[in-house]
């Protein structure tokens, strides 16, 4: 036998050798084109927090469509699909659907004009600046995968579109309107955020903190109102709420402990209404970020103390002295160790050590971690990061100091096909991990 011939007969076979089937992987590639028909349209048709009917819709169809049993209407928008594939744990996978008052600016041919009425009543532009759009069509994703692939994973996987994470209202009301009651509740909770300061494609994986407490403050100054030419007759709440703005750096500055992370933030001061009118009122909205709990009580006692303590320095009667008003806000994210630890082999024996990485803690918030909360001890979550920005935009940012924009912003315009095929891969084989077939 010749080697002209051995080297045909080789050739031959090697063509004739099919590539080895990945069903996780060739069902996402398979459907991607129409998964970026559904991202578009959902880009497109973006809802506010607690109006999300349409988005709802379109989860709750697509997941009907996999044979999931679904129920619609938790929490008002809030989509619930179950799926009870024999014995095992349970198994959540969540996705949030609203969207923001941001008037959109990416230029993209599919870009939001739409405009509706946030809950204040501000009519606004509306647009997916925080990528919700991506994690409705990577869960959608995510449910034919499981749906298609039955025989490789045994348990209940119940898979929810979650309204109003944006208003850090959206979990708790669910949990309010019987999501751990009602349905089946989970062993383990798994979920995933774009992120614009990781490279499209690439994982995020941390244990422990990975988004911080957050609380609202409202606080309303008091003082006497007159004319600008006689402040001597007044009590004038723009010095006074200047004075509490002042005071109120000191609390991290001064009396949290610097190796537990604390922001205070005065987003928004306002007050009076002419040039020479001494107004008789200034209000002061607040963000207050932390991690620990001892750290929040700090926050959050420091900011009423210092703002009564201003208004006596001030000389104002207890009657004028400043309402401090404080939201229930939303609790950190905390990504339970074991599972992180779990995953970590998981998803770098799938994705490669180069695509999952560590990244630091932020001090933005999520209501994510509400969910393992209420399910009560013993239930592990875990939220993994997805990049979506072109790695060579990252590196040119780098090298010329150069801001880029990220999530919140009307600029953001993740890789859309990148974060969603693997967000959706990630989340899968991470589910199938969680209930393997037996």
């Amino acid at each position: 036998m010749n080697s002209r011939f051995l080297a045909a007969a080789a050739l031959s076979a090697l063509v004739a050798t099919p590539a080895v089937a990945d069903p996780v992987r060739d069902r996402i590639a398979a459907d991607m084109p129409n998964l970026m028909t559904i991202y578009r349209d959902l880009h497109q048709n973006p809802e506010l927090s607690q109006q999300e009917v349409r988005s709802a819709r379109i989860m709750a169809a697509e997941a009907r469509k996999a044979g999931f049993e679904v129920t619609e209407g938790v929490f008002g928008t809030g989509v619930v699909a179950v799926m009870k594939n024999g014995t095992g744990p349970v198994v959540m996978i969540r996705a949030d659907m609203d969207a923001l008052p941001v008037v959109e600016q990416t230029g993209l041919a599919f870009a939001s004009k739409a405009r509706g009425k946030s809950q204040a009543g501000v009519e606004t532009g509306i647009m997916h600046a925080c990528g919700h759009d991506t994690h409705m069509t990577t869960w959608i994703a995510t449910a034919r995968v499981m749906a298609a692939n039955r025989d490789k994973w045994s348990g209940t996987l119940v898979m929810i579109g979650q309204p109003a994470e944006e208003t850090v209202g959206g979990a708790g009301g669910m949990v309010r309107d019987g999501l751990m009651t009602r349905f089946p509740k989970p062993a383990y909770v798994l979920a995933i955020h774009d992120s614009a300061d990781l490279p499209s494609g690439t994982i995020g994986l941390r244990g422990g903190f990975v988004l911080a407490n957050v609380n609202s403050v409202d606080i309303t100054v008091k003082g006497v109102g007159g004319h600008g030419a006689y402040p001597q007759n007044t009590k004038d709440p723009i010095v006074l709420a200047s004075a509490i703005v002042m005071r109120l750096q000191t609390l991290v500055s001064r009396e949290n402990n610097p190796l537990d992370p604390a922001v205070v933030t005065v987003g928004s001061f306002h007050a009076g209404s002419k040039h020479n009118i001494i107004s008789d009122e200034a209000k002061l909205q607040l963000t207050v970020r932390s991690y620990s709990d001892s750290s929040r009580s700090l926050l959050l006692n420091g900011i009423k103390r210092i703002a009564r303590a201003e208004a006596e320095a001030s000389g104002l009667p207890p009657e004028l002295m400043p309402v401090v008003e404080v939201d229930e806000g939303s609790k950190a994210t905390w990504n339970t160790p074991e599972l992180a630890t779990r995953m970590r082999p998981v998803l770098t024996a799938r994705f490669g050590a180069d695509r999952v990485v560590e990244p630091p803690p932020s001090m933005a918030s999520e209501d994510f971690g509400e969910l393992a909360r209420s399910a009560g001890p013993g239930t592990q979550s875990l939220l993994l990061w997805v990049g979506g920005r072109p790695k060579a935009e990252l590196d040119a940012a780098a090298r010329d100091g150069k801001q880029l924009p990220g999530l919140h912003s009307p600029f953001w315009a993740p890789e859309a096909d990148k974060v969603v095929s693997t967000g959706a891969e990630a989340l899968s084989v991470s589910a199938m991990n969680l209930m393997p077939r037996k």
